[in-house]
């Protein structure tokens, strides 16, 4: 399966990667523009490998792939993309036949048909719903799947344009969600929606022009999915909120922790059967979606949740608001291994203090944690601090900067 986005430059890498495949005698099914989640929808229901031309919220300049293998399994460094590096080296050991074919399939209304009968909005209220595609792939996806809601959608930046004229297609970047914000307030909207560039990222804007935390979504689907599914797993990243594990467990499930990464929540799934998994990221992943993320899937969970019931979003989410975060504050650092041991000292040798390395270094003290991991690709540190008041979260996030940057 070949999935490409709105970039001048992917129909050009799709084009030469399905040449490549075919030349090696594989056939390919090319499904053109498509958001990420619909590449694994495909490579889900046909039980095909699948691979996704896109940069997702990177600037237009960037262009890249993502890889599945078939069923929409993970592909992760230990789980497939050493042996493709090997396999580049060193030539594949697998003797194939001399010429694939190709052939296209529109698989839209396939991708529509299978998250409506995920979750039932059959009944919801009439809503107003502001949705910002960032000129992203939620324009071309959004449309279909709304046509068919009792939804009035007001829509922003829908135009298919790689070269983002109008802001990046970050959500996680507050200042890429200024319009939707302003477009809420101004339409008394119930709820604004934001989808990064290959729109496998949701982010909320609640009827106030608030920003919701990824992780009260978590904790909102979390909660739906544990009614459908009594006493089930769910797996949280490390550095969501705490409130996360806490309503798992009030809601009868079992609250497991990963790593930060989508190879490591979804290979977790598979071990553990969990049916819902989400990121501080906007990555949320469902079992009944081939333990993939679907932006578009959680946003339906949310307007479900809001149409069931008369009451503002902010009313609803509430109960799952529970801590004050820090966000991700990222400190530039030559030594990242003589930070980290600085931080361990400092924090783990205080009484009652619990330390772990699962991703990082994570520190919890009794109305607070914090956590710092080291980037892959920069020499940065990323520190996330939460707490249970303002002034505690900003008196642990300052002393752990002032320890990071000396």
């Amino acid at each position: 399966m070949i999935g490409e986005d709105m970039r001048p430059s992917s129909p050009i890498f799709a084009e030469a990667f399905s040449a490549g495949v075919t030349s090696q005698g594989l056939d390919v099914i090319r499904i053109g523009l498509a958001s990420t989640d619909m590449l694994y929808f495909a490579a889900g229901k046909l039980n095909f490998p699948g691979a996704m031309f896109t940069a997702s919220h990177n600037p237009a300049e960037y262009n890249g792939i993502k890889l599945c293998l078939s069923g929409a399994r993970p592909i992760g460094k230990e789980s497939g993309l050493l042996t493709i590096e090997r396999f580049l080296n060193e030539g594949s050991p697998i003797d194939f036949r001399s010429v694939g074919n190709e052939r296209e399939v529109d698989m839209l209304e396939e991708y529509v048909d299978h998250l409506l009968n995920l979750v039932n909005l059959s009944a919801i209220r009439p809503l107003k719903i502001v949705i910002d595609a960032g000129n992203g792939m939620a324009g071309h996806t959004a449309p279909a799947v709304f046509a068919r809601l009792n939804c009035d959608v007001i829509p922003l930046y829908y135009e298919l344009d790689g070269t983002f004229p109008n802001h990046e297609a970050n959500p996680i970047d507050a200042k890429n969600l200024k319009d939707l914000q302003k477009a809420v307030k101004k339409h008394k909207a119930d709820i604004g929606l934001a989808f990064d560039g290959d729109a496998d990222r949701c982010f909320l804007v609640d009827e106030n022009g608030d920003l919701v935390n990824p992780s009260t979504l978590t904790a909102l689907i979390a909660s739906r999915e544990l009614a459908k599914n009594p006493g089930a797993n769910i797996i949280y990243n490390l550095i969501s909120s705490r409130a996360v594990a806490e309503i798992v467990e009030e809601n009868g499930g079992k609250a497991i922790r990963s790593r930060v990464g989508h190879s490591y929540i979804k290979q977790l799934m598979a071990d553990t059967g969990a049916v819902f998994g989400g990121e501080h990221s906007g990555h949320f992943y469902f079992k009944d979606f081939w333990r993939a993320d679907s932006g578009m899937l959680a946003a339906l969970h949310a307007i479900a949740a809001l149409g069931e019931v008369d009451a503002s979003l902010s009313k609803i989410l509430k109960p799952y608001c529970r801590y004050i975060t820090s966000g991700e504050i990222n400190s530039e650092v030559s030594d990242t291994e003589n930070a980290m041991n600085k931080i361990s000292e400092k924090f783990g040798s205080a009484s009652g203090n619990e330390i772990d390395h699962l991703d990082g270094l994570t520190v919890n003290g009794d109305t607070w944690w914090f956590n710092v991991r080291a980037s892959n690709t920069e020499p940065l540190l990323r520190l996330n601090v939460e707490a249970k008041t303002q002034a505690r979260m900003e008196k642990i996030r300052d002393e752990v900067l002032a320890t990071i940057r000396g």
